[in-house]
């Protein structure tokens, strides 16, 4: 199987251009392609993970990936799918940030001469003139089709700024800025971001009178439609110290059983042959699949004994062994609580028990969460931080599914 029909087979593609241009670009091995990472955190997340196996999956087909660091438009904010404007960071932050993404990608992408590139958008934007640019690119942008692009949409319902609406600028002058450096002909990203891409390839196009390409990956979202492990407050990190690979392995052991299968096609290696195999599976044999997708995500991004250790302790608390003092425990930090509170859905969460919010509350509803021993069905029930102190208590989903929560 070619890799275009690979993609297709796992379910990754959403939009592309010129499907007959694309697929032949990257089955050839002759794609120079580009994914942007803005620095808005100091870990990349589990919802970063669609890029990052993409660009692993393309560059062993003979593919060259470029990750573009955005410490240029992380300063102005890419408003898509967003109701609210994001945090400003300062240039320190965001210099930060972008090292720490360095470090994660290298884990999964294989750097050097004549392999992958890292480029930093920070090193022309920054240097851009305003009017220098309005007079290069202005023209090239239609202010009503910017009005209609879907990336807009959320923030046009409460008010987009005029500094967001520079941001499809600012990614297009990005991909017009890569193709003529480094001969990039490809764009990559996520699905939100279909009318940001097409700004670049059209200005190319303008610009230069050449033909350039974009593709967007399937959003990685669960049966209700919410992003999964890329939640604001509900962030899966790739960084063991902001979530542990213990808590990353539980996360993925406890998604939806609508979602396992799905999860597995589109982020792990297994051969699609095999996870076929998977897809009329029930019953018991979704929590092994679940194990597998766990197992596998957490070796990628922690290593095999990291995972190892997961699949064992997680084993222990499905099995119903052990004791309160050695069993895996999450720890509740101080921005878990809202006005000195937590409800039952955030704890939920927050032991890994359910992935969302939403999946939680139903869980609630349903009558089946227990906390110490004890059912709790109102979702909006409150604890306090003492509550969670000494020797923690005890959370459980379900007959098997428990966690230690301490403070």
């Amino acid at each position: 199987m070619k890799i275009y029909d690979e993609l297709v087979a796992r379910g990754l593609i959403a939009q592309v251009t010129n499907e007959e241009e694309v697929s032949k670009l990257i089955n050839e091995g002759k794609a120079t392609f580009y994914i942007g990472f803005d620095c808005t955190a100091d870990s990349l997340t589990a919802g970063h993970f669609m890029a990052l196996t993409l660009m692993k999956r393309l560059q062993e087909a003979g593919n060259k990936p470029i990750a573009l660091i955005g410490g240029g438009t992380t300063m102005i904010g890419d408003p898509s799918g967003k109701s609210d404007m994001r945090k400003m960071l300062t240039i320190e932050d965001i210099n930060h940030n972008a090292e720490c993404f360095k470090r994660q990608m290298e884990k999964f992408i294989e750097f050097g001469e004549g392999k992958a590139m890292m480029v930093n958008n920070a090193d022309w934007l920054l240097n851009l003139n305003y009017i220098e640019l309005l007079r290069e690119v202005g023209a090239c942008f239609s202010v009503n089709n910017m009005l209609r692009a879907e990336c807009y949409k959320q923030r046009m319902e409460k008010g987009l700024t005029f500094l967001e609406f520079n941001y499809m600028i600012m990614q297009s002058y990005d991909f017009y800025t890569l193709f003529q450096k480094y001969n990039c002909n490809l764009e990559f990203g996520g699905d939100d971001q279909w009318s940001n891409m097409l700004g670049g390839t059209e200005l190319i196009r303008r610009k230069l009178g050449k033909d350039a390409h974009a593709m967007t990956i399937t959003l990685l979202t669960d049966s209700n439609g919410n992003k999964m492990g890329k939640t604001a407050g509900n962030a899966v990190w790739l960084d063991p110290n902001k979530t542990s690979p213990f808590d990353f392995y539980q996360y993925w052991r406890n998604v939806g059983d609508a979602d396992v299968l799905k999860c597995i096609k589109m982020l792990t290696f297994i051969p699609i042959e095999e996870i076929q195999k998977m897809e009329d599976w029930e019953g018991a044999k979704l929590n092994e699949a679940k194990d597998i997708l766990a197992y596998e995500l957490t070796k990628l991004v922690h290593g095999k004994e990291e995972a190892e250790k997961a699949k064992e302790a997680s084993k222990a608390l499905f099995s119903g062994a052990g004791s309160l003092e050695n069993m895996p425990s999450t720890t509740l930090k101080d921005e878990d609580f809202r006005d000195g509170k937590i409800d039952i859905v955030g704890v939920v969460v927050a032991a890994g028990l359910c992935p969302t919010r939403s999946e939680a509350r139903r869980a609630v509803e349903q009558g089946g969460v227990t906390v110490n021993d004890e059912k709790v069905t109102d979702p909006k029930t409150l604890y306090d931080p003492d509550f969670f102190k000494g020797e923690g208590v005890i959370v459980r989903r379900g007959k098997k599914n428990y966690m230690k929560v301490v403070k």
